[in-house]
């Protein structure tokens, strides 16, 4: 994965680039290029190649992330987030949602958990700007991301958060209790969002349970030595606040 990333980054930062270019810059013979860019399941996905053979990145991955609104149902910075309505959110939301092919069935209570999210993140960062100050609200926010253009991947976040140099991940779960298969959901997609947006952000999962209060812990991932942050919705701030370090400032 870490030639996939060094691959995507490059044609990300670039106008247009070739195989045998990519090959060069990257010290790597033009054959694994070339088999990485037509096999990899996710290259497919954030890339595409015009008619002069030149590869191109759908998403940059410079801030604004121009092209993330193609895969996620809504997409702004926190500052729009915080601007709209939540009837006026929640339609751009559908609709967004409609664009990228995420079905809005209902009956297991879709649009509730929508309007918990907005509400958890809503309170985050009303806490956020009260403790920072204005920077945050420059941060990206996107809901309902979706990676899904095609057969070859899928790949899911409820909630990303991205910052100068760290995305944030939130899977949300309406419960108060941690399930272990809900850990490992949280964590299964971040090496595939660490290509998509590159070497510069640290991507960091955390799974957040809203029907819990005052609950904030380092939980082992399946049998690794790796750990992800679980939290209630009450205790996101301090989620950021222990990679951000706010309160040390």
């Amino acid at each position: 994965m870490e030639a996939e990333r060094e691959i995507c980054a490059l044609i990300c930062r670039s106008d247009g680039i070739k195989a045998k270019d990519i090959a060069c810059e990257l010290d790597i013979d033009r054959k694994s290029v070339n088999q990485i860019l037509y096999r990899s399941p996710l290259l497919k996905e954030l890339c595409w190649q015009d008619r002069a053979f030149r590869w191109h990145g759908i998403m940059k991955q410079t801030r604004p992330h121009v092209g993330l609104q193609e895969y996620a149902g809504y997409y702004d910075t926190v500052k729009g987030f915080l601007a709209l309505k939540e009837e006026e959110w929640l339609k751009t939301l559908t609709e967004g949602c409609t664009n990228i092919g995420r079905s809005l069935n209902d009956t297991r209570g879709l649009f509730h958990s929508f309007r918990d999210c907005r509400e958890q993140m809503l309170a985050l960062f009303l806490d956020l700007r009260d403790m920072i100050g204005e920077n945050c609200l420059e941060w990206e926010i996107a809901f309902e991301l979706r990676l899904k253009r095609s057969r070859y991947v899928r790949i899911y976040a409820d909630v990303l958060v991205i910052t100068e140099n760290r995305v944030f991940s939130l899977e949300f779960k309406m419960k108060d209790r941690i399930d272990r298969e809900e850990v490992l959901q949280a964590a299964k997609y971040c090496p595939f969002l660490e290509i998509m947006f590159g070497p510069g952000y640290e991507v960091i999962p955390v799974l957040v349970l809203t029907a819990a209060t005052d609950f904030f812990d380092f939980v082992q991932i399946g049998g690794t030595d790796a750990v992800l942050p679980v939290c209630s919705g009450d205790m996101l701030f301090n989620v950021f606040d222990e990679y951000l370090e706010f309160l040390k400032k």
